[in-house]
Parts: C-alpha cells; structure tokens; sequence
C-alpha cells in the first residue's frame, strides 16, 4: 500500500485546477494566483507526506526535471540573499 491515495491526491489537484480557472476570469493579478497555487500544493504535499520524489515522479520527465531546477534556482538565490 502505498503511503496516499493517488486517487484522492489526483482530485484534490483537479480541485485545485477548476478553482483556478473560476479565479481567472476575475482575477487580474497573476502573481497572487500563483502564491496561492503554491500554497494550496504544498498543503496538498504536506498532507499527503510528499517527497521531492513523488512530486517528480507524477510529472513527465522534462517538467520534473525543470521542477528541480527551479528548486535548485530558489536554494541558491535564498543562501545569496542571506549573505
């Protein structure tokens, strides 16, 4: 058995998918949607105990590779700032 439910996971990210297109046809700040997809995923990380894996794993591979990427990107421009 596997540690969550694909089946519920993949809902839950359909439900997350249908919210956003109902926001955008009022919404006029894009960058607001995107914080809010983002915590919206990452709850949905947190409650299904995700790893770096999993999330790689449900995308196909270019666009998991990218992910990465982009989590590399945001470590490196954090350690930068702090300095």
């Amino acid at each position: 058995m596997s540690k969550y439910d694909f089946r519920q996971f993949q809902n839950d990210l359909a439900a997350i998918d249908r919210q956003a297109e109902q926001s955008r046809v009022g919404a006029d700040d894009g960058a607001d949607r995107l914080a809010q997809a983002k915590v919206e995923f990452l709850a949905l990380c947190d409650r299904y105990q995700l790893t770096v894996a999993d999330v790689v794993a449900f995308f196909p591979e270019e666009e998991g590779i990218q992910y990465l990427q982009g989590l590399i990107a945001d470590s490196i421009n954090s350690a930068k700032r702090s300095r």
